[in-house]
């Protein structure tokens, strides 16, 4: 087994790919950011990959009947599976994000409080000063599925200036805020990183324009644009300027593909960017579209 994939489509877990049964509209059907990686044995569940500075962990396990306590005990364990290096960048995809549990709480709110409560028992009460770059976005309706990046060097975690950080929503969003940074930038031994989190139309800690596709458009790439600046990649994440750039788009209808395919091409989108687009629900229901990136700089 050699290298490691994110084959999205499928189902199943096997050398070295991590299946995903996910729709994919368009573009690559394979995240292959660490397809050079090496497989390094297993800890806590988790299968474990090294490629350059970073350890790369994913595990995908049956949904439990309490998704808060298997969130709690899964991030616990994720933690112990870094082995004290600097969680940069984690994907989780959440089974039925937006429906509720037998006692009203929804799916991703359940999903941050089992996260934050393991966040704060492992790394204590300033553990928001660690918070990587990460997304939350509906999988397969029978599994939890969680992919962590860390690496050896002190990473720099970055917020947008026009919303709240995440981990100081208020209470109106969820009994525990969401744990992460809105991007994390890694000047790795080879080359530097940056991860850019899910992104999408909120500002403060609002949703703007609830179900409208061109109006929640255009307020993600503003985010988008003020997360560039932050992270010095300029007014377009780095376009044209030596990086390699991988992104994923999670719509909420299949059918708006096409209206956002050509929305976003020429304006964040350019030939040579490697781009997935998939058919997912997004962590608040309101929300129609969802965008994250990676970029890697060209050696």
């Amino acid at each position: 087994m050699t290298g490691f994939e994110v084959k999205l489509g499928e189902s199943g877990n096997a050398d070295g790919a991590f299946a995903l049964s996910m729709a994919v509209l368009g573009g690559v059907a394979e995240e292959t950011l660490f397809c050079g990686a090496k497989p390094v044995g297993r800890r806590e569940g988790f299968q474990l990959f090294e490629q350059e500075d970073f350890l790369i962990g994913a595990v995908i396990e049956p949904v439990e009947p309490d998704l808060a306590g298997q969130t709690r005990r899964l991030y616990a364990r994720l933690l112990a599976a870094a082995q004290g290096r600097h969680l940069v960048r984690i994907w989780n995809y959440v089974p039925k994000i937006n429906a509720h549990s037998a006692d009203g709480m929804e799916n991703y709110r359940l999903f941050c409080a089992g996260r934050s409560l393991a966040f704060e028992e492992t790394l204590g009460e300033a553990c928001e000063h660690h918070m990587p770059a990460a997304s939350a976005v509906g999988g397969p309706d029978d599994k939890l599925a969680v992919i962590f990046a860390a690496t050896t060097r002190p990473p720099r975690h970055i917020e947008n200036p026009e919303q709240v950080p995440a981990y100081e929503y208020p209470a109106e969003h969820g009994p525990r805020s969401p744990s992460f940074s809105r991007a994390t930038r890694v000047e790795g031994a080879e080359r530097p990183w940056i991860f850019i989190s899910g992104t999408a139309a909120i500002k403060g800690h609002a949703t703007i324009a609830p179900d409208d596709l061109a109006a929640q458009i255009d307020c993600t790439l503003d985010n988008l644009r003020l997360i560039s600046r932050a992270c010095d990649l300029g007014e377009q994440l780095g376009a044209g300027g030596g990086w390699g750039r991988h992104f994923k788009v999670y719509l909420r209808h299949a059918a708006d593909y096409e209206a956002a395919s050509a929305a976003l091409s020429g304006k964040l989108f350019f030939p040579g960017d490697r781009v997935t687009w998939l058919r997912s629900d997004i962590c608040r229901a309101a929300l129609m579209i969802e965008i994250e990136a990676t970029l890697v700089a060209v050696r």
